[in-house]
């Protein structure tokens, strides 16, 4: 699957090679520690916002999954 922005296909192509390769050849086995592919994630982050304000694209309002939304479904 392509990214949100054309410039940032590459990467995300890059973060989710390393991803699945530290997720097959790690994490599956118990080794959990570390992050290989933690500053690959933040250039694709970084390429992801920057097109996602080029293309004008209104996110307010979504919810993203994450600490604060698992905080607020606890919660009730």
């Amino acid at each position: 699957m392509n990214s949100v922005g054309e410039a940032c296909t590459e990467l995300k192509r890059e973060y989710d090679q390393c991803f699945n390769r530290w997720f097959a050849e790690k994490f599956l086995k118990g080794e959990s520690g570390g992050d290989p592919c933690g500053q690959l994630f933040k250039r694709y982050q970084l390429c992801v916002q920057k097109a996602i304000k080029e293309k004008d694209i209104p996110i307010e309002g979504l919810e993203f999954m994450g600490a604060s939304k698992a905080k607020t479904e606890n919660s009730s």
